[in-house]
């Protein structure tokens, strides 16, 4: 399954963006079940950010979601995404 969370971040404040960004995915990378993630920018409108991850499965994604260390560190930046359903089951496999 793979997770897509959009943010709305300006442009100057990016850069901290990424440090936070980072920050949260080297915890979630260390949960059972990650496989993998991305972040990436809209080409057509800079400020909207995208982080994408991908899980074996749903329950994987929400058991990564409980640890202290996540809590701590990703899921403040989480909480900053645009409001939206964000976990997605694969269909073409």
């Amino acid at each position: 399954m793979f997770v897509v969370i959009r943010f709305r971040v300006a442009e100057a404040e990016q850069g901290g963006f990424s440090e936070r960004v980072r920050a949260a995915v080297e915890v979630l990378s260390r949960q059972k079940g990650f496989v993998s993630a991305r972040v990436g920018r809209n080409v057509d409108d800079p400020e909207l950010l995208a982080l994408t991850l991908e899980f074996e499965n749903v329950g994987s994604y929400r058991r990564a979601l409980s640890p202290y260390d996540v809590k701590l560190a990703a899921v403040p930046l989480l909480s900053q995404a645009l409001d939206e359903p964000t976990a997605y089951e694969d269909l073409l496999m």
